[in-house]
């Protein structure tokens, strides 16, 4: 090998780690590589060029560090190569309208990478090709490239985030000219072309040169300006805003948000969140948290918590690192702090914006033109409100790629898609982001708080005016730990030829007699006439969704990104059944049965989720 390297013995590693070292003009990650050679690291040598990071349509998510399966100035500038050609390939005027790439302030000083760094080379191998970057000259929160896709008529977006995973990842997330994330087909054709350019073209490395450059353009102060004035479409009580006394915390939980939550708060005309000053700032090492994902709940809030009590706030608003979610905590009668699940939060943004639709829109007629969205593993609250108001509902497969497309498709057709969500804290109320945005959700959730405040009713409160008026829906989702493929495949076909019988699922879970089966995994669903799912399936990941003749829904699914088997169950009960224990219990009975008939954790070696 080169550089006075031994073999490994292994050729195709070998030819991996020769490639890489030609490669490779980052001093830090060379060296790396070079001294796990001359040390004989094999362990260390397989984790980082045994497999390519897999380009999904999530983009990439891994650690920074050396290597093919990592994080690393070579491995963004081989990924940026191919999605240029990609474009170049797709769209005719690319060099006429050009791209956009924001990043946030994750930094790895060990292998010298950064989002900023990375977000530097992915311009520099645009411009080498005569294609104009809309470069952000700081740090921004994701919303702002899918918002700079559509507000600028671009042909795609980059942002470099790994959004609220651990310090070590960075990733890297695509947008497309329609302004949401990239779906199938996208993700295998910019694959095949990040294969096809490996070798770094002459001007990629050279960040410098591009930087100088007349094709890069600077969209901060611009987008700043035209995104604040974009969500001001979505106040409708700025006057009670102005008056309100509401004490809100926000906490960025040293990600991006603070600044951008601020002014979000000042365009409404909403009174300045307290921030909490230990994680206001940006910074890549998350000092103050074990995850920095507002989702695990307490843990992340207990700064936010102690600066409420000081300051006598009600209300906690926590963003994620890249301010695409939004968690929200309140302060109960009892003086304990009450956290809400995504999906209670889906209920309330969804009344509230309903409600301000409603207002603003007197003709009867212009409620069949109005949609609201939801993934399939989301509660179904947003269903009921539909039913009983008239408006559409639709259901997507989970994430928000397929929500952002669904409602360009819908909005292409003149249609007003008034919210989407999904129960991992991710909320779309702007048609101006096809997206998952915190920081629009933020104000809006402070007007929302504000308006209760003035009648005297807090968020518990209105949610279970909700439920009272629409129907209770109790949600309980978890996950097992399982690091076993064959486990998990198993344990999916034995519910698919349930009883040893081929092709035959489960009729009932212990006491619980089921009702309707869905299999995204292989396209089945016993509910449509011809036994073929409405959904897109994907025969590479698991998902079998059960309904059961009680009210609950219980969908089993395997993570995209973790070694995780996770579940949603929900009961869903008609307006008039206000007997909440009842329903807690029948709720938890249900999910009991599940995990002891179909999970089966003992015989699977299931790990439960950490508490």
């Amino acid at each position: 090998m080169e550089n006075g390297t031994s073999s490994t013995g292994d050729a195709q590693l070998d030819q991996s780690i020769r490639q890489w070292l030609q490669y490779d003009k980052n001093p830090k990650t060379k060296s790396m590589v070079q001294d796990m050679v001359k040390e004989g690291n094999m362990e260390a040598l397989k984790k980082c060029f045994s497999s390519r990071m897999e380009f999904g349509t999530a983009g990439l998510r891994a650690a920074m560090g050396p290597g093919i399966s990592c994080m690393n100035d070579l491995t963004i500038i081989q990924t940026t190569q191919g999605f240029c050609c990609y474009l170049e390939q797709s769209i005719g005027n690319l060099k006429e309208r050009g791209v956009v790439i924001g990043y946030d302030a994750r930094a790895h000083p060990p292998s010298g990478g950064s989002s900023k760094r990375f977000a530097s080379l992915a311009a520099a191998v645009f411009i080498s090709r005569g294609v104009p970057v809309h470069l952000f000259s700081d740090i921004t929160p994701t919303p702002f490239v899918p918002f700079t896709v559509s507000h600028l008529g671009l042909c795609a977006g980059i942002m470099v985030t790994a959004s609220h995973n651990p310090k070590q990842d960075n990733g890297y997330k695509v947008y497309w000219e329609n302004g949401a994330q990239i779906v199938t087909p996208h993700d295998k054709g910019i694959s095949k072309a990040i294969v096809e350019n490996l070798e770094p073209w002459p001007e990629s490395w050279n960040t410098e040169e591009a930087l100088k450059s007349t094709l890069l353009k600077e969209p901060y102060q611009d987008i700043n300006t035209e995104y604040f004035k974009a969500i001001q479409k979505h106040c409708h009580h700025r006057e009670i805003n102005k008056k309100s006394e509401v004490k809100i915390v926000h906490t960025s939980v040293h990600g991006v948000g603070h600044t951008f939550v601020q002014s979000a708060f000042k365009a409404f005309d909403l009174r300045p969140p307290y921030a909490v000053e230990e994680q206001k700032d940006p910074d890549p090492e998350f000092p103050t948290v074990k995850y920095p994902n507002p989702e695990e709940g307490e843990g992340v809030l207990t700064l936010s918590f102690a600066l409420a009590e000081k300051e006598g706030a009600s209300v906690v608003l926590a963003n994620d690192p890249d301010a695409d979610r939004l968690a929200i905590a309140e302060k109960q009668e009892s003086g304990r702090w009450r956290v809400f699940s995504g999906n209670e939060l889906g209920a309330l943004l969804g009344w509230w914006l309903f409600r301000c639709w409603r207002e603003q829109n007197s003709d009867a007629a212009a409620v069949k033109n109005l949609y609201m969205l939801s993934s399939t593993v989301s509660s179904k609250i947003l269903r009921a409100i539909a039913l009983k108001e008239g408006f559409h509902f639709e259901e997507t497969l989970t994430g928000f790629k397929w929500m952002g497309n669904r409602a360009r498709d819908l909005l292409d057709q003149d249609k007003t898609v008034l919210f989407a969500f999904e129960e991992a804290i991710g909320y779309m109320c702007s048609p101006s982001v096809l997206d998952k945005d915190g920081v629009s959700a933020a104000a809006i959730a402070g007007e929302m708080i504000s308006f209760l405040a003035t009648k005297k009713i807090s968020l518990s409160q209105q949610l279970t005016t909700i439920y009272e008026e629409y129907g209770y829906h109790i949600s309980k989702n978890s996950y097992f730990i399982c690091h076993d493929q064959e486990v998990i495949r198993s344990l999916f076909e034995r519910l698919r030829n349930y009883g040893g019988t081929k092709d035959s699922y489960p009729t009932e879970c212990g006491r619980f007699a089921i009702d309707a089966v869905r299999d995204l995994t292989t396209g089945y669903d016993s509910n449509q006439p011809d036994k073929k799912a409405v959904l897109p399936t994907s025969s590479s990941s698991q998902m079998i969704t059960f309904t059961f003749s009680n009210g609950g829904v219980a969908t089993m699914r395997t993570s995209g990104t973790e070694p995780k088997i996770k579940y949603y169950t929900e009961l869903c009960a008609p307006p008039g059944n206000s007997d909440v224990p009842h329903l807690k219990k029948e709720l938890d009975d249900l999910v009991d049965a599940i995990i002891e008939n179909f999970f089966e954790p003992d015989k699977n070696k299931l790990q439960p989720k950490p508490q």
